[in-house]
């Protein structure tokens, strides 16, 4: 019997927590969570501000997932030191825990550069966990002012979140536009006019020269006031524990396709974990939920004996924004094509006979068919891909790669 540890409780944690339990029902497996609730949905956290969810209805696996998967789970503490000679990760608590192998899914913090006067504000929150939802519930009411740093996914996704609960709501990011790692300057215009047609002010290319208490300076000269300060800046990988004791790091965590990272018995997954983006063709950092799942799944499988591989992750993001949707996959090089109609915009990045990349913008039905045909870097020469471009289906595939994909009668 294996001892198995898991660093984190998230997304990532459940793959790895699933992956070892299809290969082996003896193995121990000892989950160490920083948090002290069950693995949730982190993404909903907007929606329960919103209403629109409850804590029940955010629980990314049933209530008794631990139980039945055989695992203990710590929580309130964190893993400060891996010990690889000895074999032990030891814990905030002062606990020594042995293991056999260890799968690191310790996510990512928020990044908070340094800015003048930050100690002199009062309320002020982040926005990436659900202890982070609650307290920010609990300080604001129908006329706070909200001041948010970050017009990136979560710093968006706070503000539909509070809107309707607060008076007021101003977003504030260094780059000239909304979603700047995500969206080009046209596809953010779009977004940006749709949240400020729902009341969200922005001060975009401009960013906090200091704090006087509950008023903001901004390089720009412009001031504002507000009575809460959400801090949404952006976040890092937490690669802290690898990189103490040798291993390869840049930023994040370096896995192979098996999620092992340089040193032995140790893999990776999940925000933290830097893999391989088969739509680059190199390795990044892809933080998004379902390739943590893969990857945490992979990285399980392994670690009870399996051999599994993950290399065909892509950067992939889903979001809506008071009704807008919007997706986008891949990497946006290559020869632009593009669909418009109304409000509606489907841009499409096209080179060597193969789609790398797409921005959806009002229309995102059927999303994972281009979401597929970058993942398996199908060639568009086999396909009516201006039609395609306009109407995706699984007709775009043939009859055995539709069951392959779909199951069932083709």
């Amino acid at each position: 019997m294996r001892r198995h540890i898991i660093i984190g409780n998230g997304t990532a944690a459940v793959g790895a927590i699933e992956g070892i339990r299809s290969m082996s029902s003896e193995d121990a497996i000892t989950v160490v969570s920083r948090e002290n609730h069950p693995v949730y949905s982190r993404p909903l956290i907007s929606y329960y501000l919103e209403g629109k969810t409850d804590l029940e209805r955010m629980l990314y696996r049933d209530a008794d997932f631990y139980e039945k998967n055989g695992c203990e789970v710590i929580y309130g503490v964190s893993v400060e030191e891996i010990k690889p000679e000895a074999k032990e990760a030891v814990l905030s608590d002062g606990r020594h825990l042995p293991y056999d192998d260890i799968c690191v899914a310790a996510g990512s913090s928020p990044f908070v550069p340094p800015m003048e006067g930050l100690e002199s504000v009062e309320k002020k929150f982040g926005f990436m966990t659900l202890d982070d939802a609650l307290s920010l519930e609990k300080a604001i009411t129908p006329e706070s002012r909200v001041f948010i740093v970050g017009a990136g996914l979560i710093g968006l996704k706070c503000a539909e979140g509070i809107h309707g609960r607060v008076g007021s709501i101003t977003v504030c990011d260094l780059a000239d536009r909304v979603l700047s790692s995500i969206l080009d300057a046209e596809c953010a215009g779009i977004v940006q006019k749709h949240l400020e047609a729902n009341g969200i002010s922005f001060l975009l290319a401009d960013s906090v020269a200091k704090f006087e208490g509950n008023k903001a300076v901004m390089k720009s000269g412009a001031e504002v006031e507000f009575d809460v300060l959400v801090l949404a800046v952006g976040v890092r990988a937490n690669i802290g524990l690898l990189k103490a004791i040798g291993g390869t790091v840049n930023r994040g965590i370096v896995v192979d396709e098996h999620m092992a990272t340089s040193v032995g018995g140790i893999y990776a997954a999940g925000d933290c974990a830097e893999g391989y983006d088969s739509s680059l063709g190199a390795n990044r950092v892809l933080a998004i939920l379902p390739n943590a799942y893969m990857q945490g799944r992979t990285a399980g499988i392994n670690m009870a004996g399996g051999e599994a591989v993950f290399d065909k992750g892509i950067p992939m993001n889903s979001i809506g924004f008071f009704g807008l949707h919007i997706m986008s996959a891949g990497t946006y090089d290559g020869e632009k094509k593009e669909i418009r109609k109304g409000e509606i915009l489907k841009r499409f990045f096209v080179k060597d006979d193969r789609l790398l990349g797409y921005m959806l913008i009002g229309e995102t039905e059927r999303a994972g068919i281009y979401t597929a045909l970058v993942r398996e870097k199908t060639p568009l020469s086999e396909l009516d891909f201006e039609a395609v471009m306009e109407n995706a289906g699984s007709v775009v595939f043939s009859a055995e790669e539709r069951r392959k994909k779909f199951g069932g009668a083709v």
